[in-house]
Protein backbone atom coordinates (compact mmCIF):
# COMPACT_ATOMS: atom_id res chain seq x y z
CA UNK A 1 0.00 0.00 0.00
CA UNK A 2 1.60 3.30 -1.06
CA UNK A 3 1.90 6.43 1.04
CA UNK A 4 -0.96 8.30 -0.66
CA UNK A 5 -3.44 5.49 0.04
CA UNK A 6 -2.30 5.25 3.65
CA UNK A 7 -2.69 9.01 4.02
CA UNK A 8 -6.26 8.99 2.69
CA UNK A 9 -7.21 6.09 4.97
CA UNK A 10 -5.81 7.88 8.01
CA UNK A 11 -7.62 11.09 7.10
CA UNK A 12 -10.88 9.18 6.65
CA UNK A 13 -10.68 7.53 10.06
CA UNK A 14 -9.65 10.76 11.73
CA UNK A 15 -12.61 12.62 10.28
CA UNK A 16 -15.04 9.74 10.90
CA UNK A 17 -14.04 9.39 14.56
CA UNK A 18 -13.97 13.13 15.11
CA UNK A 19 -17.47 13.60 13.64
CA UNK A 20 -18.74 10.80 15.88
CA UNK A 21 -17.65 12.84 18.89
CA UNK A 22 -18.68 16.19 17.44
CA UNK A 23 -15.08 17.37 16.96
CA UNK A 24 -14.06 19.60 14.06
CA UNK A 25 -10.91 18.34 12.33
CA UNK A 26 -8.60 21.06 11.04
CA UNK A 27 -5.38 20.71 9.09
CA UNK A 28 -2.76 22.79 10.89
CA UNK A 29 0.39 21.91 8.94
CA UNK A 30 1.11 20.33 5.55
CA UNK A 31 4.54 18.99 4.64
CA UNK A 32 4.52 17.52 1.11
CA UNK A 33 1.92 14.71 1.37
CA UNK A 34 2.10 14.63 5.17
CA UNK A 35 -0.48 16.53 7.24
CA UNK A 36 -0.79 17.51 10.88
CA UNK A 37 -4.29 18.12 12.29
CA UNK A 38 -5.52 19.62 15.53
CA UNK A 39 -6.25 16.04 16.67
CA UNK A 40 -2.65 15.03 15.95
CA UNK A 41 -1.46 17.91 18.11
CA UNK A 42 -3.73 16.84 20.99
CA UNK A 43 -2.44 13.26 20.74
CA UNK A 44 1.15 14.49 20.59
CA UNK A 45 0.60 16.55 23.74
CA UNK A 46 -0.49 13.39 25.57
CA UNK A 47 2.59 11.58 24.28
CA UNK A 48 4.89 14.39 25.42
CA UNK A 49 3.17 14.45 28.83
CA UNK A 50 3.93 10.72 29.06
CA UNK A 51 7.62 11.40 28.39
CA UNK A 52 7.85 14.58 30.49
CA UNK A 53 4.95 15.12 32.94
CA UNK A 54 6.34 18.53 33.95
CA UNK A 55 5.34 19.83 30.53
CA UNK A 56 1.81 20.23 31.90
CA UNK A 57 3.10 23.19 33.92
CA UNK A 58 3.43 25.35 30.80
CA UNK A 59 0.69 27.52 29.33
CA UNK A 60 -1.49 25.85 26.69
CA UNK A 61 -0.21 27.90 23.75
CA UNK A 62 3.39 26.94 24.44
CA UNK A 63 2.51 23.26 24.88
CA UNK A 64 0.61 23.33 21.58
CA UNK A 65 3.62 24.83 19.83
CA UNK A 66 6.01 22.25 21.31
CA UNK A 67 3.67 19.45 20.19
CA UNK A 68 3.37 20.93 16.70
CA UNK A 69 7.15 21.27 16.32
CA UNK A 70 7.61 17.72 17.59
CA UNK A 71 5.23 16.44 14.91
CA UNK A 72 6.91 18.53 12.20
CA UNK A 73 10.22 16.92 13.16
CA UNK A 74 8.66 13.45 13.00
CA UNK A 75 7.05 14.09 9.59
CA UNK A 76 10.26 15.46 8.04
CA UNK A 77 12.20 12.45 9.31
CA UNK A 78 9.56 10.09 7.90
CA UNK A 79 9.70 11.73 4.46
CA UNK A 80 13.45 11.08 4.38
CA UNK A 81 13.13 7.57 5.81
CA UNK A 82 10.63 6.51 3.13
CA UNK A 83 13.51 6.82 0.63
CA UNK A 84 15.51 4.11 2.39
CA UNK A 85 13.17 1.87 4.41
CA UNK A 86 9.97 -0.09 4.03
CA UNK A 87 7.85 0.80 7.05
CA UNK A 88 5.82 -2.40 6.64
CA UNK A 89 8.82 -4.66 7.24
CA UNK A 90 11.57 -5.01 9.85
CA UNK A 91 9.25 -5.96 12.71
CA UNK A 92 12.25 -7.48 14.50
CA UNK A 93 13.67 -3.99 15.00
CA UNK A 94 10.34 -2.73 16.32
CA UNK A 95 10.15 -5.58 18.83
CA UNK A 96 13.68 -4.88 20.07
CA UNK A 97 12.91 -1.18 20.49
CA UNK A 98 9.73 -2.00 22.40
CA UNK A 99 11.54 -4.43 24.73
CA UNK A 100 14.22 -1.83 25.45
CA UNK A 101 11.51 0.66 26.39
CA UNK A 102 9.88 -1.88 28.72
CA UNK A 103 13.23 -2.42 30.45
CA UNK A 104 13.92 1.30 30.81
CA UNK A 105 10.41 2.09 32.11
CA UNK A 106 10.17 -1.06 34.30
CA UNK A 107 7.16 -2.28 32.30
CA UNK A 108 6.39 -5.99 32.63
CA UNK A 109 4.91 -6.75 29.21
CA UNK A 110 2.83 -5.52 26.29
CA UNK A 111 -0.47 -5.76 28.20
CA UNK A 112 0.85 -3.54 30.99
CA UNK A 113 2.21 -1.09 28.42
CA UNK A 114 -1.16 -0.87 26.65
CA UNK A 115 -2.88 -0.28 29.99
CA UNK A 116 -0.45 2.51 30.87
CA UNK A 117 -1.00 4.17 27.49
CA UNK A 118 -4.79 3.91 27.71
CA UNK A 119 -4.69 5.65 31.08
CA UNK A 120 -3.00 8.54 29.29
CA UNK A 121 -5.35 8.54 26.28
CA UNK A 122 -2.60 7.17 24.03
CA UNK A 123 -2.97 4.66 21.22
CA UNK A 124 -0.58 1.71 21.39
CA UNK A 125 -0.03 1.42 17.61
CA UNK A 126 0.64 5.15 17.23
CA UNK A 127 3.24 5.05 20.01
CA UNK A 128 4.86 1.97 18.43
CA UNK A 129 5.13 3.82 15.12
CA UNK A 130 6.81 6.74 16.87
CA UNK A 131 9.34 4.39 18.44
CA UNK A 132 9.85 2.70 15.07
CA UNK A 133 10.39 6.00 13.25
CA UNK A 134 13.04 7.06 15.75
CA UNK A 135 14.76 3.67 15.55
CA UNK A 136 14.88 3.80 11.74
CA UNK A 137 16.18 7.37 11.89
CA UNK A 138 19.00 6.24 14.20
CA UNK A 139 19.79 3.41 11.75
CA UNK A 140 19.94 5.89 8.89
CA UNK A 141 22.25 8.22 10.81
CA UNK A 142 24.53 5.30 11.69
CA UNK A 143 24.73 4.12 8.07
CA UNK A 144 25.45 7.61 6.78
CA UNK A 145 27.88 8.89 9.39
CA UNK A 146 29.43 6.08 11.46
CA UNK A 147 32.58 6.27 9.33
CA UNK A 148 32.90 9.95 10.31
CA UNK A 149 33.03 9.25 14.06
CA UNK A 150 36.46 10.10 15.45
CA UNK A 151 37.64 8.26 18.59
CA UNK A 152 41.03 7.72 20.15
CA UNK A 153 40.45 4.30 21.73
CA UNK A 154 43.99 4.14 23.12
CA UNK A 155 43.58 7.45 24.92
CA UNK A 156 40.12 6.50 26.21
CA UNK A 157 41.47 3.23 27.64
CA UNK A 158 44.34 5.08 29.30
CA UNK A 159 41.94 7.54 30.93
CA UNK A 160 39.75 4.74 32.29
CA UNK A 161 42.74 2.86 33.75
CA UNK A 162 43.97 6.05 35.42
CA UNK A 163 40.55 6.62 37.00
CA UNK A 164 40.25 3.00 38.13
CA UNK A 165 43.66 3.19 39.84
CA UNK A 166 42.83 6.38 41.70
CA UNK A 167 42.45 5.82 45.45
CA UNK A 168 39.10 7.55 45.84
CA UNK A 169 35.38 6.87 45.70
CA UNK A 170 33.83 6.59 42.28
CA UNK A 171 30.31 7.74 41.46
CA UNK A 172 27.39 7.14 39.15
CA UNK A 173 25.35 10.17 38.17
CA UNK A 174 21.74 10.67 37.17
CA UNK A 175 21.92 13.42 34.56
CA UNK A 176 19.79 15.59 32.31
CA UNK A 177 21.04 17.74 29.44
CA UNK A 178 20.26 20.65 27.19
CA UNK A 179 22.30 20.53 24.00
CA UNK A 180 22.28 23.52 21.65
CA UNK A 181 24.33 25.07 18.87
CA UNK A 182 25.20 28.58 17.79
CA UNK A 183 23.09 30.21 15.09
CA UNK A 184 23.37 33.22 12.82
CA UNK A 185 19.99 34.50 14.02
CA UNK A 186 21.21 35.46 17.51
CA UNK A 187 24.45 35.75 19.43
CA UNK A 188 25.65 32.94 21.66
CA UNK A 189 25.40 35.16 24.76
CA UNK A 190 21.77 36.01 23.95
CA UNK A 191 20.88 32.35 23.42
CA UNK A 192 22.51 31.31 26.71
CA UNK A 193 20.70 34.15 28.49
CA UNK A 194 17.33 33.00 27.07
CA UNK A 195 17.99 29.40 28.10
CA UNK A 196 19.02 30.41 31.63
CA UNK A 197 15.97 32.66 32.01
CA UNK A 198 13.75 29.84 30.76
CA UNK A 199 15.25 27.43 33.32
CA UNK A 200 14.47 29.93 36.10
CA UNK A 201 10.87 30.43 34.94
CA UNK A 202 9.70 26.99 33.77
CA UNK A 203 12.38 24.57 34.98
CA UNK A 204 15.16 22.57 33.37
CA UNK A 205 12.98 19.80 31.94
CA UNK A 206 10.55 22.09 30.14
CA UNK A 207 13.42 24.22 28.86
CA UNK A 208 15.01 21.07 27.40
CA UNK A 209 11.76 20.41 25.51
CA UNK A 210 11.95 23.88 23.97
CA UNK A 211 15.65 24.56 23.37
CA UNK A 212 17.55 21.25 23.34
CA UNK A 213 18.27 19.64 19.97
CA UNK A 214 19.41 16.36 21.52
CA UNK A 215 17.31 13.23 21.07
CA UNK A 216 16.68 13.41 24.84
CA UNK A 217 14.73 16.67 24.50
CA UNK A 218 11.26 15.04 24.45
CA UNK A 219 12.09 13.37 27.76
CA UNK A 220 12.92 16.67 29.38
CA UNK A 221 16.61 16.14 28.61
CA UNK A 222 16.85 13.04 30.81
CA UNK A 223 19.99 10.96 30.18
CA UNK A 224 19.55 8.77 33.27
CA UNK A 225 22.15 6.92 35.31
CA UNK A 226 25.70 6.73 34.01
CA UNK A 227 28.96 6.14 35.89
CA UNK A 228 31.91 8.52 35.70
CA UNK A 229 34.07 6.06 33.75
CA UNK A 230 31.62 6.26 30.84
CA UNK A 231 31.76 10.07 30.58
CA UNK A 232 34.39 12.13 28.81
CA UNK A 233 36.90 13.90 31.07
CA UNK A 234 35.66 17.30 29.92
CA UNK A 235 32.12 16.68 31.13
CA UNK A 236 33.08 14.49 34.11
CA UNK A 237 35.28 17.22 35.57
CA UNK A 238 32.38 19.69 35.40
CA UNK A 239 29.90 17.26 36.98
CA UNK A 240 32.22 16.61 39.96
CA UNK A 241 31.88 20.27 40.95
CA UNK A 242 28.07 20.19 40.99
CA UNK A 243 25.81 19.63 43.98
CA UNK A 244 22.67 17.52 43.51
CA UNK A 245 19.98 19.52 41.60
CA UNK A 246 22.65 22.02 40.50
CA UNK A 247 23.08 23.02 36.85
CA UNK A 248 26.39 23.52 35.05
CA UNK A 249 27.49 26.45 32.98
CA UNK A 250 27.41 25.77 29.21
CA UNK A 251 30.20 23.34 28.29
CA UNK A 252 31.77 23.77 24.85
CA UNK A 253 31.82 20.56 22.83
CA UNK A 254 33.02 19.88 19.29
CA UNK A 255 29.75 20.83 17.58
CA UNK A 256 27.81 22.77 20.17
CA UNK A 257 27.23 23.42 23.86
CA UNK A 258 25.78 21.28 26.63
CA UNK A 259 24.26 22.28 29.95
CA UNK A 260 24.16 19.45 32.50
CA UNK A 261 21.84 19.04 35.46
CA UNK A 262 22.92 16.67 38.24
CA UNK A 263 19.68 15.03 39.38
CA UNK A 264 21.28 12.59 41.81
CA UNK A 265 24.48 10.65 42.47
CA UNK A 266 25.55 7.50 44.30
CA UNK A 267 28.78 5.70 44.98
CA UNK A 268 29.77 3.24 42.26
CA UNK A 269 30.91 0.14 44.17
CA UNK A 270 30.72 -2.75 41.73
CA UNK A 271 33.84 -4.47 40.41
CA UNK A 272 35.24 -2.55 37.46
CA UNK A 273 36.03 -4.31 34.18
CA UNK A 274 38.13 -1.96 32.06
CA UNK A 275 37.07 -3.53 28.75
CA UNK A 276 33.38 -3.27 29.62
CA UNK A 277 33.74 0.35 30.70
CA UNK A 278 35.69 1.15 27.55
CA UNK A 279 32.93 -0.34 25.36
CA UNK A 280 30.31 1.78 27.12
CA UNK A 281 32.42 4.92 26.91
CA UNK A 282 32.97 4.33 23.19
CA UNK A 283 29.25 3.76 22.72
CA UNK A 284 28.36 6.96 24.60
CA UNK A 285 30.90 9.05 22.71
CA UNK A 286 29.83 7.53 19.38
CA UNK A 287 26.17 8.30 20.14
CA UNK A 288 27.08 11.87 21.06
CA UNK A 289 28.88 12.43 17.75
CA UNK A 290 26.12 10.72 15.76
CA UNK A 291 23.57 12.94 17.49
CA UNK A 292 25.48 15.94 16.15
CA UNK A 293 25.34 14.52 12.61
CA UNK A 294 21.63 13.82 13.10
CA UNK A 295 21.03 17.47 14.00
CA UNK A 296 22.98 18.68 10.96
CA UNK A 297 21.05 16.40 8.59
CA UNK A 298 17.67 17.34 10.05
CA UNK A 299 18.39 21.06 9.80
CA UNK A 300 19.36 20.63 6.15
CA UNK A 301 16.19 18.65 5.38
CA UNK A 302 13.97 21.19 7.13
CA UNK A 303 15.60 24.08 5.30
CA UNK A 304 14.93 22.45 1.91
CA UNK A 305 11.34 21.34 2.46
CA UNK A 306 8.16 23.38 2.10
CA UNK A 307 6.15 23.65 5.30
CA UNK A 308 2.69 25.22 5.09
CA UNK A 309 1.06 26.25 8.37
CA UNK A 310 -2.59 27.21 8.61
Amino acid sequence: MNKIKILFILIFFLIFNAISYGIIVEIKVKIQDQIITNLDIENEKNYLFFLNPKLRELETSRINNIAKESLITEKIKKIELYKFFDFDSNNDLLNVVEKNLFKKKNIKDKDEFIEILEQRDLNYEIVRQKLYTEALWNQLIYKKYSSNVVLNEKELRKNIIEKVNMERKKFSYNLSEIFFTESIEESLDKKIFKINESIKKIGFENTANIYSISNTSNKGGLIGWINELQISDLISNKIKKLEIKEISEPIKLQNGYIIIKLNDKKEFKQEINVNDQLKRLIKNETNRQLNNFSTILYKRLKKNIEIDEY
